[in-house]
């Protein structure tokens, strides 16, 4: 049976990655790690570990994207937790058995050979969750 092994990361979709590291870097004290372009997402994502697991800012870069969207209507601030799992196909398998809505009903397959998918809000009470296999 897959498992959970460990909150990954939480995601702050922000419009300006410069101004939000002004509260997260310079006020808290958190090293940005990494400030990396990801096409595939159309976004730009600014890593900061902390304790085992990392604060991500995301910025869309293109107007059309679903992230685009997501901070049209929404506005800046929580985006998404990731959960860390030792067997995505699984779990996925697992989920739609039980009718679980799902964004990406297959693993999807970052540039660092990680996989993820998306799990449906309307599925979890109101939360993006993104699945990350290492």
């Amino acid at each position: 049976m897959p498992k959970i092994k460990a909150i990954h990361h939480v995601a702050v979709v922000v419009d300006d990655v410069e101004k939000a590291l002004t509260f997260w870097r310079d006020a808290l004290g958190i090293e940005l790690h990494e400030l990396r372009d990801v096409p595939a997402e159309h976004a730009q994502v600014a890593f900061l570990p902390i304790a085992g697991a990392e604060i991500e800012l995301v910025r869309p870069t293109t107007e059309d994207s679903g992230l685009a969207k997501y901070l049209a209507k929404r506005g800046p601030g929580m985006h998404h937790i990731c959960l860390e799992v030792d067997d995505l196909q699984g779990l996925l398998t697992q989920l739609k058995e039980k009718n679980v809505r799902l964004i990406n009903e297959e693993p999807r397959v970052a540039a660092d050979g990680k996989q993820y998918a998306f799990i449906h809000p309307e599925a979890t009470g109101g939360a993006l969750v993104e699945l990350y296999q290492i």
